[in-house]
């Protein structure tokens, strides 16, 4: 694809914006971008936090795929409970699985691996319902413990890693460039910025972090063990891998020694990646991602996401049905697709505040989409004759939207583009019926957004508007008023625009008959 531009992101690595490069080609010939991205610990919902880092992996996939590259996307599922600091100021000595365990909602559950277990399958509905893709390869951790513990023993024999009785350690001091990623590098600011807060008196340097735990001390109790070559001290060879020893392993078991980019929210960038990028390159000699990005935090109204404030919101209190769990002091539940195209609305290297009127006009964006669909498929199957007058406008808007993707997915002004020329579709049907030919260019056009942003509704189905409540309500009013407009009633035509406004729905006139959208 020659005309297309490059692909540039922000490494985090370099702080500065890149063109990406894939190093390998597809066996088609195509760039092959090899990309990992981390995802959550499954003790609870993610959160839309969570989803706005995973819709950024998403865009990445969608971009590349527009330029015409193949993807190869691993994304993990952590299903293993970690001690941090977090978890010490929280809630004492427990990690998050086995609080969520002993917490009310955790009583639904007989083991911590039904927990696991439950809490993965909702990710992938809510990961579905928000219309990512699927990466090619979604690994847990609990599946890959050999591997971790293959990778142990490596380390340990390369001198880059000792057992103490209460665990196994990576020795920072043996890896110079410890630090690069995050700027970190002073030891004083290392010790201070760490998330191992497992005490051990064995371990060589406050800064090593822990490979493989053994459950003694604070951790006597750990939930999950597999049982390892590590047999020193009192726990005869039980024990867990540590937190950011899953990732390095499992990227590249499944992506290779060295991958292209690597992904994942702001709050991971040190430790977790910087203990991966220790890991991985004391393993090979080689350097394990060519670039990293991390997507900025998200606020609600301004404020930090917590429990506390009452404004920690995941994908179902937005989108499901207050009897369903759906948080009513948000308003109506929401399209998922709207949810999708607020957390996308603003750049992911830029903190991002989501407030009511995001959502709102997200989801009138979304119904502009919708309306848009709808019209393409009337026309489709009408397929009037006629000239193609909507291809111009729509091929530019098309282009200018992935330019914007391309250049580090400045979806800001990607999704103005976009809408810009849904707009022109509209108005073009709204002026007259849509010719087939230009039906099929709109036709077009729409699918090529979807894939580049994954925002564009399907046709509204007849069968499935039937039975809408609202829809029984609205068309006798809307043939209501059509009548009053044919006796030229005018009244009775506005005082029926009026009730129609009181149920949330305007009514547009189009030279093919009236329409009406929710508002």
């Amino acid at each position: 694809m020659p005309d297309t531009p490059p692909f540039r992101l922000t490494n985090t690595l370099s702080r500065s914006v890149e063109t990406i490069e894939p190093a390998a080609t597809a066996p088609d010939g195509r760039p092959l971008l090899r990309f990992y991205s981390c995802g959550p610990t499954v003790y609870s919902y993610a959160h839309i936090g969570n989803f706005r880092t995973f819709l950024t992996a998403d865009l990445v996939v969608r971009t590349a795929e527009a330029l015409g590259w193949a993807v190869r996307y691993v994304s993990n599922v952590t299903d293993v409970g970690h001690l941090t600091e977090d978890d010490v100021a929280d809630g004492g000595g427990e990690d998050k699985m086995a609080r969520a365990l002993a917490s009310k909602e955790g009583e639904a559950f007989e083991t911590v691996w039904d927990l696991a277990r439950h809490y993965t399958e909702a990710l992938v509905e809510d990961w579905h319902a928000l219309g990512l893709r699927e990466p090619d390869v979604r690994p847990r951790a609990t599946e890959h413990v050999r591997e971790q513990i293959e990778a142990v023993q490596a380390l340990v024999a390369a001198g880059h890693a000792y057992e103490t009785d209460d665990g196994v350690y990576f020795h920072v001091p043996s890896f110079p460039d410890y630090g690069t990623l995050s700027g970190n590098t002073d030891a004083e600011g290392l010790v201070e910025g760490t998330r191992e807060v497992v005490k051990d008196d064995g371990k060589r340097d406050p800064r090593d972090f822990a490979l493989w735990k053994k459950p003694v001390g604070s951790q006597s109790g750990h939930l999950m063990q597999w049982y390892s070559p590590f047999i020193d001290g009192p726990a005869g060879g039980w024990g867990f891998p540590g937190w950011h020893l899953e990732c390095s392993v499992m990227a590249q078991k499944y992506l290779g020694e060295t991958i292209d980019l690597h992904g994942g929210g702001e709050d991971l960038r040190f430790p977790h990646h910087e203990c991966e990028i220790a890991q991985a390159e004391a393993l090979t000699g080689e350097p394990f991602s060519r670039y990293w990005m991390h997507t900025r935090f998200l606020q609600v109204e301004g404020e930090k996401m917590s429990k506390s404030t009452g404004n920690f919101l995941t994908v179902r209190d937005l989108t499901a049905d207050p009897a369903e769990g759906g948080r009513p002091d948000w308003g109506a539940p929401l399209d998922p697709l709207a949810l999708r195209y607020a957390l996308i609305s603003g750049h992911y290297a830029k903190p991002f505040n989501l407030t009511r009127k995001t959502l709102s006009d997200a989801a009138k964006n979304l119904q502009r989409y919708r309306e848009a669909a709808d019209a393409v498929a009337d026309a489709l199957d009408a397929d009037r004759p006629g000239e193609d007058d909507v291809s111009a406008d729509l091929d530019a808007a098309y282009a200018e939207a992935l330019a914007a993707m391309a250049d580090d997915l400045t979806t800001p002004i990607a999704l103005a583009a976009a809408l810009r020329g849904t707009n022109a579709l509209l108005k073009t049907h709204r002026e007259s019926p849509l010719s087939g030919a230009s039906a099929r260019a709109g036709a077009s056009y729409l699918d090529r957004v979807d894939a580049l942003l994954g925002i564009v509704p399907s046709a509204t189905d007849a069968d499935a508007s039937a039975e809408d409540p609202l829809a029984a309500q609205v068309e006798p009013l809307v043939a209501q008023r059509t009548e009053a407009r044919a006796a030229r009633d005018w009244a009775r035509a506005d005082a029926i625009r009026d009730e129609l406004a009181a149920l949330g729905v305007e009514v547009m006139d189009t030279p093919a008959g009236p329409e009406w959208r929710r508002v």
